[in-house]
């Protein structure tokens, strides 16, 4: 709320305060609860928030889970201002990790770390066996994708333009027209350095910009158009990324501290 209302300071939260009927306090009182309050207490009451904001509903594409959109976003300033959160040169950042349901546009799950961290571990912590998880190339360990697999947790993952594909099997489908699908196959993936040890099925297709676009997944029961379609939803946390640093813009630090 802070941030959303760019307050330039505690002194104002004192003053929205007064005007919600809460009892007075100094602004130096919320400084100093400020520091002492554990930030998993916020981050807690942050979950407990998005959880009741809006039911679960299903899309009517028939798809058959819901999409979970995972990404990342890093935000940052001078390094002087975060000295324990070091990025690149002279500045500092902080690396926030989302799973946006792609029908509410609301965050189920939401993570931190300093700007330097891969996001690839991170996701571990985004993974909910009851959505199909949709993520860009960052996310594609091979060995993240046998596990999912392995798991029950369906998913759609760009892959790098250097995966190699290992005897690919073409699969029957039936032709579309105005398809930007251009393969659908299975096959193993990487090399004999480092290989998947499961067939997953692939995707090859065309984005909005014309661009061949090569996804991994688990779904084998829905076609090749709706695939491409899920992975294209991707876009909304995109978006949703831009309307954070557009509106949450935070020209006061309350604190330096990891807290």
């Amino acid at each position: 709320m802070a941030a959303s209302n760019q307050w330039n300071s505690y002194r104002a939260g004192v003053d929205h305060a007064r005007e919600s009927d809460l009892p007075q306090v100094h602004y130096s009182c919320f400084s100093g609860k400020a520091a002492k309050v554990p930030f998993a207490v916020f981050k807690a009451l942050f979950h407990l928030l998005i959880s009741k904001c809006n039911r679960k509903t299903r899309r009517k594409l028939a798809f058959p889970k819901e999409l979970l959109l995972i990404d990342s976003t890093t935000m940052t300033v001078g390094k002087t201002r975060l000295p324990w959160a070091p990025y690149h040169g002279e500045r500092a950042g902080i690396k926030l990790h989302v799973a946006l349901q792609a029908e509410s546009l609301q965050p189920l799950k939401v993570s931190e770390s300093v700007g330097s961290k891969h996001v690839g571990p991170m996701s571990e912590t985004l993974v909910h066996v009851d959505y199909i998880m949709v993520m860009d190339r960052a996310y594609g360990k091979l060995e993240r994708l046998d596990r999912f697999k392995e798991d029950g947790q369906s998913f759609i993952v760009r892959l790098r333009d250097n995966v190699h594909l290992e005897k690919p099997r073409a699969l029957r489908r039936q032709k579309v027209e105005d398809s930007p699908v251009i393969r659908d196959m299975t096959c193993q993936l990487g090399t004999s350095q480092c290989r998947s040890k499961n067939r997953h099925r692939i995707v090859i297709f065309r984005d909005f910009e014309g661009r061949e676009i090569r996804v991994a997944t688990d779904l084998m029961q829905v076609t090749t158009e709706q695939i491409a379609q899920m992975y294209k939803a991707r876009w909304q946390i995109e978006v949703f990324f831009r309307w954070i640093k557009q509106q949450l813009n935070i020209p006061t630090l309350f604190g330096t501290t990891g807290n």
